[in-house]
């Protein structure tokens, strides 16, 4: 762990080097008095971004879930719903899905709020990425599994709920921490709809003081900082996943003693 660690830091301090490196070469004034003066901006986007964050996982997750059920249904009409709802919203960019939300959907719907439209957008644009993380996760248990639980009387329904979801649901949850990371840093894009979230603010501040990396480099470590625990839990989910299923850790469970035959 301390080798890594230390491993890390000395590639960060190489970078920024290198990076010193290039920025000696040419003429610019540094003034980082900017982002002091205008923290206010960045503490007002750093809040709006964790805010439509939070409330784009959570519906993002919802969504996703439902959608990944309703495509392993047997019911063709859900089935088809949640795959026309995956081909439109994976097939599009997510600035057309923005435009449309806001430009279009607002309009016919008489609402003018582009934080709420942008943070609904987003779960609708993760909740598809999420409907096909739930599919494979479903798909991937053996049909072993189904057949026990279906040869004990339960239903289909009931055998995706109780038997075969849970155990799908550890492979799951690994890539949708992932997913959660890509979320958060598409939530720059809402700064074309006039959000003040992190990217917006930046962008004010370099109109206001033309100070390009003094605006831009703040703006990185705070995404960094947003994003960072989610991937440090994705990173161990996976390792746990990858821990729980291997072949050498079954093998090496103790095994029970067999039970004494009744000598009768």
């Amino acid at each position: 762990m301390l080798k890594r660690l230390l491993v890390r830091l000395t590639l960060l301090l190489a970078g920024a080097g290198v990076l010193a490196f290039l920025m000696a070469n040419i003429q610019y004034t540094w003034d980082w008095s900017v982002v002091w003066r205008y923290r206010e901006l960045f503490l007002l986007g750093f809040k709006n971004t964790v805010l439509i964050s939070c409330g784009a996982i959570a519906l993002g997750l919802l969504i996703g879930l439902l959608a990944g059920m309703a495509r392993v249904s047997e019911n063709i009409w859900l089935r088809e719903a949640a795959t026309l709802y995956v081909w439109f919203f994976r097939g599009t960019p997510l600035l057309t899905q923005i435009f449309i939300f806001y430009f279009c959907l607002g309009v016919v719907l008489h609402f003018d709020d582009p934080l709420l439209t942008g943070m609904v957008t987003l779960a609708f644009f993760a909740g598809a990425y999420i409907t096909e993380m739930v599919r494979a996760g479903i798909e991937s248990i053996g049909p072993g599994q189904w057949e026990a639980a279906r040869s004990t009387g339960l239903t289909y329904s009931q055998t995706l709920r109780h038997v075969v979801f849970p155990q799908a649901l550890r492979r799951i949850i690994p890539p949708v921490t992932g997913q959660f990371v890509s979320l958060i840093k598409d939530s720059s894009l809402l700064s074309v709809i006039s959000v003040r979230e992190l990217s917006k603010g930046a962008e004010m501040v370099n109109a206001t003081t033309y100070k390009t990396f003094e605006a831009y480099l703040p703006l990185a470590v705070l995404y960094l900082l947003l994003t960072y625990p989610f991937t440090v839990l994705t990173s161990h989910l996976e390792k746990r996943m990858i821990y729980h299923s291997s072949p050498t850790r079954r093998a090496s469970k103790p095994k029970e003693p067999p039970h004494e035959q009744q000598v009768h």
